[in-house]
């Protein structure tokens, strides 16, 4: 196993994912439901289908599409549907 690639996917998620509003809708919800447990397995599991989506998709694009071309798309799209949410288009 390459730790080296590990330890820095682990480390773009966790920053990215902290205090976003995934985590607000997990705070509520489990505030509002007292049950943590099933929020934290219905968190968990969002978590891994939609990873396991998106591996495979960057798994399957690399092959076809230079990566840096695919992170630059992503950030286009990130700052694209951010300009439309604070102009309240979206």
């Amino acid at each position: 196993m390459d730790w080296k690639i590990f330890f820095a996917t682990f480390t773009a998620i966790f920053l990215a994912e902290l205090a976003d509003k995934t985590q607000l809708v997990g705070i509520s919800m489990a505030a509002e439901s007292k049950k943590p447990l099933q929020v934290w397995l219905g968190s968990v599991s969002a978590y891994i289908i939609i990873t396991a989506i998106s591996v495979f998709l960057g798994a399957v694009l690399g092959k076809y599409i230079n990566p840096s071309f695919i992170r630059y798309a992503g950030a286009a799209l990130f700052i694209g549907i951010g300009i439309l949410m604070f102009f309240g288009k979206l």
